[in-house]
This record gives C-alpha cells, sequence and structure tokens, in this order.
C-alpha cells in the first residue's frame, strides 16, 4: 500500500529506484548472455566454417576454440 510519505519521496526515490531497477535488468542481461552456452556453441560452429573457408589459419582456429572451449567450460562448472 502506498502511504503518504511515499507519494512525498516519490519524486525524489523515485529516479533512484528506477536506475536500481534498470541497473538490476542489465545485469540480468549481461549474465544471461554471458551464461549462454548456445551461442558459445554458434562461435565454435561459425569458427569451424571460416576455417573450411579458409578464413582463419589451423593456429588461429585452435587458439579461438581453445579459448571458446574454456569459457563453455567455466559455464558448465558454475551452473548449479
Amino acid at each position: 500500500m502506498i502511504g503518504p510519505l511515499d507519494l512525498i519521496a516519490a519524486p525524489v526515490l523515485g529516479p533512484i529506484q528506477l536506475i536500481h531497477w534498470l541497473g538490476q535488468k542489465l545485469i540480468e542481461a549481461a549474465e544471461s548472455e554471458m551464461y549462454d552456452e548456445g551461442r558459445l556453441r554458434g562461435e565454435l560452429l561459425e569458427l569451424q566454417v571460416r576455417l573450411d573457408m579458409g578464413e582463419v589459419t589451423e593456429d588461429e582456429y585452435d587458439e579461438r576454440e581453445e579459448s571458446l572451449l574454456t569459457l563453455l567450460s567455466a559455464i558448465r562448472e558454475a551452473k548449479p
């Protein structure tokens, strides 16, 4: 229930609460993207295609693949 004090404080606290809420949503979105296994698997597939097309060298492929697999492993370990 909204009381009289809430109405008086709304012009001051409202923008602060909005910024806090928006910050939380941005954090949630970033974490969701960061922990998205599908995105990493897609990057691995794209990397394989680029190797097959000659757009990246074997060394570049190996380096990026290792990085992506490390991230994928970390995501899987971080999940409960």
